[in-house]
């Protein structure tokens, strides 16, 4: 490719490229937090689109920076309407343009579900494997989408000891759709549907909430084992006094404080930040130490757009070394 020419890569490509490359995408998100952590990256708060008459939808722009080994700007622009699930879409869909950090000249354009999708469970996973035990064989699933899907097969793909999973979701015709689904790519694994959140919280150490809450519904985590691992990728499911009583780790501090996720409403309610103990990136870095021996460690990831762009450029890098995609020349 020339400056100038325009990558264009499909959902379809995106898929195809990075089927199968889960501990890939892991180490693509780490060396994002790193460089991030070291002062490489730059990203503006994300800006959410609401619409007056329907609360429930919101398109999400995430503009960043990232340096390091990457150099390159972007943007994703995320939409997430809930009722398209029951249209038969996907509830997200998401465009990436990549630009080049030297002229700003646009250099792909990527469907960007899938890359959120599997960056969203790369960061999760990448959390999880420093934060709980190594011997986890039970995790429990709350929410039944397509993140909480792309996380069981990061689990799948780099924690052999995994054996079963607990799935609940307020739809029990979804939860047993995932179970069905994980049964049929999974070979040999056990997947029980849960009644309620609390037979998941109380059966496994290793907990993934990914749901469409817009507001907390889980107030008491007392039924939960000592250790346990609570990945809090939807941000809206646990009440203030509940982020307040755990071991709480953010990727990014200052993002997470914001839009009414769990723990900005902690903030609001304590008026400071003390209950955060640090950024993953500390512990990545061995700033920080994985765990403090609280009852529960809670990782609430607001979804930085330097993992978009990490993970877009991945993409990009194995689309022309593969010949995928369409390019536009001299499209400036």
């Amino acid at each position: 490719m020339h400056d100038g020419d325009l990558l264009i890569l499909k959902d379809s490509e995106v898929r195809t490229l990075l089927a199968g490359r889960e501990a890939e995408i892991i180490k693509c998100v780490q060396s994002a937090y790193e460089a991030h952590a070291k002062g490489e990256s730059a990203f503006p708060h994300s800006s959410f689109l609401r619409f007056p008459n329907n609360g429930n939808n919101r398109i999400i722009a995430l503009p960043a920076y990232l340096g390091g080994e990457y150099d390159l700007a972007g943007i994703k622009w995320v939409a997430s309407f809930p009722a398209n699930l029951e249209r038969g879409f996907n509830r997200a869909t998401a465009v990436i343009i990549l630009n080049s950090a030297k002229t700003g000249r646009p250099s792909a354009m990527l469907e960007g579900s899938a890359i959120s999708a599997k960056r969203t469970a790369g960061s999760a996973v990448l959390a999880a494997q420093w934060l709980c035990k190594k011997d986890v064989a039970r995790v429990g699933i709350i929410g039944a989408g397509v993140i909480n899907f792309e996380i069981i097969s990061f689990l799948m793909a780099t924690r052999p000891g995994i054996k079963s999973f607990v799935v609940y979701d307020r739809d029990p015709q979804r939860a047993h759709g995932l179970r069905e689904k994980c049964e049929d790519v999974f070979n040999g694994i056990e997947v029980r549907v849960a009644t309620d959140t609390r037979e998941v919280l109380r059966s496994c150490s290793l907990i993934s909430l990914a749901t469409t809450a817009l507001e907390p519904h889980i107030f008491d985590l007392s039924e939960c084992a000592h250790g346990t691992v609570v990945l809090h990728v939807s941000l809206r499911d646990l009440s203030p006094e509940v982020i307040l009583h755990c071991d709480n780790i953010a990727d990014d501090i200052d993002s997470v404080c914001r839009a009414q996720t769990s723990v900005h409403l902690a903030e609001q309610y304590v008026g400071n930040r003390d209950f955060i103990r640090c950024a993953l990136s500390e512990i990545l870095l061995g700033v920080k130490p994985a765990r403090n021996g609280c009852d529960v460690t809670v990782f609430s990831p607001f979804g930085m757009g330097i993992l978009d762009l990490a993970l877009a450029k991945l993409t990009c890098d194995l689309a022309l070394r593969e010949g995928r995609g369409s390019i536009v020349a001299s499209f400036c």
